[in-house]
C-alpha cells in the first residue's frame, strides 16, 4: 500500500479530486444566495486548476496512465456539465446554450471511444482546450451571478459564454472532420 503523500502527490489523485467536488458544487447550487454562490465559484475554480496540474504531473513525471487517459476527460466533462446543468436550471444561464455544449461533449465522447479502439492519439487539440478554458472562464463568473464591487458577473459569465459555445461547436466539428475514417455507415 502507498504512502498517502505519495498517493496525494499523484496525478489521478488531482482527478479524483475534480470528481469529488461536482457533487459538493451541485449541493452548494441548490442553496442560491451569495455565499453559496461564491463558494460554488471558488471549488469550481480550484478543481478546474487540477485540471491542468494533473496532465502536467502526469507528463512530467512519467505518471501517465491508462486510468487518466480515460478519466482526466470524464473528470473534466462531469465538473463542466454538472456547473452547466445548474445554471441552466437556476436561469443563470440559456437552457439552450447548455443543451448544444453537453451534446457536444456526449457526441465527442462518444467519438473518443472510437479513437481509443483505433490506438490513436486522444490528446486534445489545442482548439479543444481554448473551448474549455473560455467555458470555465464563462462558468466561474456565471456561478457568482451577483454583482460585486459594481462588477455585473452575468454579463461578463455571458460573454464568455458566447465565445465557448461557438468555440464548443468549432472544435466539436473539428474533431468529427480529423476523424471522418474512423466513422462507418454501412
Amino acid at each position: 500500500m502507498k504512502p498517502l503523500a505519495q498517493m496525494i502527490q499523484h496525478p489521478n489523485f488531482l482527478t479524483l479530486g475534480r470528481i469529488v467536488a461536482v457533487p459538493l458544487i451541485v449541493v452548494l447550487m441548490l442553496f442560491p444566495n451569495r455565499v453559496c454562490s461564491f463558494l460554488a465559484a471558488v471549488l469550481f475554480a480550484l478543481a478546474a486548476i487540477t485540471d491542468f496540474f494533473d496532465g502536467y504531473l502526469a507528463r512530467q513525471h512519467g505518471m501517465v496512465s491508462n486510468f487518466g487517459r480515460i478519466m482526466d476527460p470524464l473528470a473534466d466533462k462531469l465538473l463542466v456539465s454538472s456547473a452547466f446543468i445548474m445554471l441552466a436550471g437556476l436561469g443563470w444561464a440559456p437552457a439552450w446554450m447548455v443543451c448544444i455544449i453537453i451534446g457536444r461533449e456526449m457526441a465527442v465522447t462518444g467519438l473518443r471511444n472510437f479513437i481509443a479502439e483505433s490506438k490513436e492519439d486522444l490528446s486534445a487539440s489545442s482548439l479543444g482546450k481554448y473551448k474549455t478554458g473560455f467555458q470555465i472562464a464563462a462558468i466561474i463568473p456565471l456561478l457568482l451571478h451577483y454583482p460585486i464591487l459594481g462588477v455585473d458577473f452575468t454579463r461578463v459569465g455571458a460573454f464568455f459564454l458566447w465565445i465557448a459555445l461557438v468555440l464548443t461547436l468549432w472544435s466539436g466539428i473539428d474533431y468529427f472532420v480529423r476523424f471522418r475514417r474512423l466513422i462507418e455507415f454501412t
